[in-house]
């Protein structure tokens, strides 16, 4: 028997907190998404995917050293160790509830070097499974606050393989063919203060590459299906939840790989001279 492919998807909206120096915010947007994963739960969903620095997402000029400019972050200033207690918290609950759960932070590297900024797959056992860290970050993000990432992320969940993407990288849609060759069913991309180009990006990639996009944002998320509509979205509620069906097979999807793998080359003409002069009728 064929597997049988899938998923109910959870896309949350949660309140954008941009001061991780305020131990007590950083509390407060682990207590919103813990609300938000039981809302998911009861919903029926398999997985969850939150905004971008769902935990907190440090504003530029916050984490300043200097006060007076945009300038090189202090990181020293974040409260780390409240942080990874909400995260653990949220692990633990994804485990409690056995609900994937895929939720924006900064992670930590060792200093001096910047952290990245990612997104941490929480499975239903509630382990970190995978991490996935921005790697095309805006100009302010990679010369004052993060270290970029180096590479695509998948996992799978039910026999439904998912891909990520991450703050700006709407903007650059072969990272989204990336993850076409890499044959994933849905990309979850999570964002922070978007603007509505963002959305409209992100049903063009569901479209052209023909999978689905579970999109977070704090402005509104929701679930695009693989021609690019909109099935579910956070227009009444702080979460969107819809079915993903990873058996339907869409024809223009092949057919693009074939057309990409040099099908048109037999067809050419070269030395056709009505082909070749291109300033006549």
């Amino acid at each position: 028997m064929p597997k049988t492919k899938t998923l109910r998807l959870a896309a949350a909206r949660t309140t954008l907190r941009q001061d991780p120096r305020d131990a007590d915010l950083v509390r407060e947007s682990g207590r919103e998404i813990r609300r938000l994963m039981r809302d998911a739960y009861a919903a029926g969903a398999r997985l969850v995917v939150f905004p971008e620095g769902a935990t907190c997402s440090p504003h530029k000029r916050i984490m300043s050293a200097d006060p007076n400019r945009v300038g090189p972050a202090d990181w020293s200033l974040v409260e780390w160790e409240v942080l990874r207690d909400e995260l653990g918290r949220i692990a633990d609950l994804a485990r409690e509830l056995g609900l994937w759960t895929v939720v924006g932070a900064v992670h930590r590297l060792t200093p001096p070097n910047r952290p990245h900024n990612s997104l941490y797959v929480l499975s239903d056992k509630g382990e970190v499974v995978t991490r996935y860290d921005e790697r095309m970050l805006s100009n302010t993000k990679v010369s004052f606050l993060y270290t970029p990432g180096a590479a695509p992320v998948t996992f799978e969940v039910d026999g439904v393989r998912i891909g990520l993407a991450l703050g700006m990288e709407v903007h650059f849609p072969e990272l989204f063919l990336e993850y076409e060759r890499l044959d994933v069913d849905a990309v979850l991309f999570a964002t922070a203060a978007p603007t509505e180009v963002f959305a409209t990006e992100a049903q063009a990639h569901a479209a052209t590459n023909s999978y689905w996009v579970g999109y977070a944002s704090d402005a509104g998320s929701g679930v695009i299906s693989p021609d690019g509509q909109w099935i579910a979205r956070t227009d009444d509620g702080p979460i969107a939840v819809a079915d993903l069906d990873g058996n339907v097979e869409y024809l223009a999807r092949p057919w693009r790989r074939t057309a990409r793998a040099g099908f048109y080359e037999p067809h050419l003409i070269r030395d056709d001279p009505r082909s070749q002069d291109r300033a006549g009728f």
